[in-house]
C-alpha cells in the first residue's frame, strides 16, 4: 500500500498549512485535494489518500480547524492546498476536489466557487459557518459528483432530491446519486460504500484527462 508523508508547506506570501499526501508509484494522472471529515486527518483519510494515490493521483488533505471553519478559510486552504500540487507538477486541468462527512460539504463549496476539472462529495454535514448545499448546488463551477444517503429517513431523502433538482441548474456537469437506506457516511452499507468509490473513480476517470 502507499504510504502518506506530512509537511508544514509555506508559502513565498507567508501563508503556511500542515498538509498530508500521498504519491502514485507509476505516472502522474492529475491533483486531488481531499477535503477531511469533522474528525480530521484520521487513518480512514490517509487510507483514501493512498487507495486514490494507487489509482495514478497525487492525493493530499490540508488539516483544517473544523470547529469554526468559514467559506473563506476553506477557500484560503484549498487555494494553499491547490498551489502545492501545480508546484508538484500538476497540470491546472487535471486538478480535482473531493471530501467526504463534512468535507463532503465543504468539496461542494470549493466547487462552487472555483474552477476546477472536477469535485465529488461523498455526503455532507451542515454547520452554521458554511452555506447550506441547496443553496450553492446550482452556482457550480466544476463538474460535481454528489452521493448520499438518507439514513432510511423519508425527509432525508427529499432533501437529496431537492440538492438534485437545484445542482441541474448549474451550468457545468453534475450528477447526484441517492442511496436510500444508507447513513451519511456509507460505512453501515458496504455495497452501496463500494458502489460510490467506483462512481468516484469514475468521475474523474472522466473529468480530468
Amino acid at each position: 500500500m502507499t504510504s502518506t508523508s506530512t509537511v508544514d508547506y509555506q508559502r513565498t506570501d507567508g501563508r503556511a498549512l500542515t498538509l498530508t499526501f500521498s504519491e502514485p508509484e507509476g505516472s502522474l494522472r492529475g491533483g486531488l485535494v481531499v477535503l477531511h471529515e469533522a474528525d480530521g486527518v484520521t487513518d480512514g483519510v490517509k487510507l483514501l489518500l493512498a487507495s486514490l494515490a494507487l489509482e495514478g493521483w497525487l492525493t493530499v488533505t490540508p488539516h483544517l480547524e473544523n470547529a469554526e471553519l468559514t467559506q473563506q478559510d476553506l477557500l484560503d486552504a484549498t487555494d494553499i492546498t491547490l498551489a502545492w500540487l501545480v508546484e508538484r507538477g500538476v497540470e491546472a486541468d487535471l486538478l480535482g476536489v473531493m471530501g467526504f462527512d463534512l468535507g463532503g460539504t465543504a468539496a461542494l463549496v470549493v466547487a462552487s466557487h472555483r474552477r476546477l476539472g472536477a469535485a465529488v462529495s461523498v455526503g455532507g454535514q451542515q454547520t452554521a459557518e458554511l452555506p447550506a448545499l441547496v443553496e450553492i448546488a446550482g452556482k457550480l463551477t466544476s463538474p460535481w459528483l454528489g452521493m448520499y444517503g438518507d439514513a432510511g429517513d423519508e425527509a432525508g431523502g427529499a432533501e437529496v432530491e431537492r440538492l438534485r433538482d437545484a445542482a441541474a441548474s448549474a451550468k457545468v456537469a453534475t450528477n447526484v446519486v441517492h442511496y436510500p437506506g444508507a447513513n451519511h457516511r456509507f460505512d453501515a452499507d458496504p455495497g452501496a460504500a463500494a458502489e460510490a468509490w467506483q462512481r468516484t473513480l469514475n468521475w474523474f476517470d472522466a473529468h480530468l484527462r
